[in-house]
């Protein structure tokens, strides 16, 4: 590839109307989440929306890198709102790579490749389709909730004490 340099790409727009996810709802929040994006930014705006309750809903999607950043400020939304109702689906998307030659006498070459994209719908009211692949439910339970630990010796781990580390005499100075 030392005879080459790389040209343009030309990715595949994402669309509010191409989301895979089954009965959105008519009014949802679509935060599209980059690389670079902010979470302070993402997530402050999102809340506040919700806050408002102009939507009861919210899509976050990611391709690529972002896809950790995605995560994370749905797994936060979640927890601040305890928001009980969830839809996960992954897509992927396309990319294609143009590659201009350096030296005359050889061809252009395009790389196709396919990103990966998660979008997650999260809803605080009622999904309609709850058998759908990727959902998930609180079922009435709250974030960080205690919950009770048995004090039965069955389900206890016994857990040996282990030495502290000893330096060898050569090792310390």
């Amino acid at each position: 590839m030392e005879n080459y340099y790389k040209g343009k790409n030309v990715e595949e727009e994402l669309e509010r109307d191409k989301i895979p996810i089954k009965d959105l709802p008519a009014n949802f929040l679509w935060m599209q989440v980059k690389g670079g994006s902010k979470m302070n930014n993402l997530l402050s705006h999102a809340s506040g929306i919700i806050e408002d309750k102009s939507s009861s809903s919210v899509v976050w999607t990611g391709a690529g890198v972002a896809i950790p950043k995605a995560i994370s400020c749905a797994e936060i939304l979640k927890r601040q709102f305890s928001i009980e109702h969830q839809v996960t689906k992954l897509t992927y998307k396309m990319v294609e790579e143009y590659w201009e030659p350096k030296i005359d006498g050889l061809e252009k070459i395009i790389v196709k490749r396919q990103i990966p994209v998660i979008h997650i719908l999260q809803s605080i009211d009622e999904i309609q389709d709850v058998t759908q692949l990727g959902y998930q439910s609180l079922k009435g339970k709250k974030f960080w909730q205690i919950c009770e630990i048995s004090n039965n010796k069955s389900q206890q781990q016994s857990f040996k004490a282990k030495k502290p580390f000893k330096q060898k005499k050569s090792q310390i100075k």
